[in-house]
């Protein structure tokens, strides 16, 4: 009876997906989701639980794009990591300087013929942390006192994102100049996404050396500081190009309307005075009612 307590029992726990450890391979891992920061070491664990087969076959599939390729087959490193990695006992795999390009899921498959559960496989997720890079800054040389500004900061090397910082003489910015006491009365925008640091209305106190760091989990980078100045408004200088515009305006327009005239008298002299040629051989004697009596023909004897 006892024998057969123990079929019925194996018989349900086969029916229900549940095999004894005894009879089938298992696997698991210590981390699922694993970071590392480019160029560091990391351990993939394939830990084997339980299994009866003395060599059973293992494999490692690197899939990125939902494509898988193989990184340990028959016995040995292949593909993306071939010369940066090795198996080690059970079954994990260590990767010696982990690339941005490791970026991916990595599954690990078991397989043992002689088990009654022949194969498992775990899948594990590998995100590398990429420092960033020195980011672009753009800082204006100087503004005016009362007008908007923007002050920009990118880089595009980190992963994850970077989180940006800005710097006012050597003093970090915090992102709402309400919650500290030292720039409540500041007023300014920062973005920590997008690197922007926004202006409404400058002031003479703005003026300063500013620098951006940008930063994620791997570490940090900062460009190099740079001063702006803040200056008045110059209320002479806005005068006299508002005046100098309107005397140059005025002297086009007098040159134009003199132009004008010119021609248009020019016109009148010429419709008015006709000078008529005498025929050749006539002799011209001037006017007839000037008083005086001439001959206007001759006679030949």
């Amino acid at each position: 009876m006892a024998i057969v307590r123990l079929l019925v029992c194996f018989v349900l726990y086969a029916s229900l997906g549940h095999v004894p450890s005894s009879l089938g391979v298992i696997l698991r891992t210590t981390d699922k989701i694993v970071w590392v920061n480019e160029f560091e070491p990391i351990e993939l664990t394939c830990l084997i639980e339980s299994i009866s087969t003395n060599n059973p076959r293992i494999e490692w599939k690197k899939i990125k794009s939902g494509i898988p390729s193989y990184v340990y087959f028959q016995n040995k490193i292949t593909g993306d990591l071939e010369h940066r990695a090795q198996l080690r006992e059970p079954a994990n795999i260590l990767i010696f300087n982990a690339s941005r390009s490791d970026t991916a899921e990595y599954r690990c498959e078991v397989a043992a013929i002689e088990d009654q559960r022949d194969f498992d496989e775990i899948l594990i997720s590998l995100a590398v942390r990429v420092k960033p890079v020195v980011p672009r800054c753009s800082i204006p040389e100087s503004v005016t006192v009362g007008t908007s500004t923007e002050l920009r900061c990118l880089e595009n090397e980190g992963f994850p994102a970077s989180q940006y910082h800005w710097f006012y003489n050597n003093e970090e910015l915090p992102h709402d100049p309400k919650s500290s006491p030292r720039f409540v009365n500041f007023s300014y925008i920062i973005n920590p996404d997008t690197g922007s640091l926004k202006f409404r209305r400058v002031r003479k106190e703005d003026a300063a050396e500013y620098y951006c760091q940008a930063r994620n989990d791997a570490g940090y980078a900062q460009c190099s500081p740079q001063m702006m100045e803040v200056c008045d408004v110059d209320i002479l200088g806005i005068f006299f190009k508002s005046f100098g515009g309107v005397t140059v305006a005025v002297c086009v327009f007098a040159l134009i309307y003199s132009i004008g005239r010119l021609r248009f008298h020019n016109k009148t002299n010429n419709g008015n005075n006709y000078n008529w040629s005498p025929r050749n051989g006539a002799v011209d004697y001037g006017d007839a009612d000037e008083g005086h009596f001439r001959h206007k023909s001759s006679f030949i004897i």
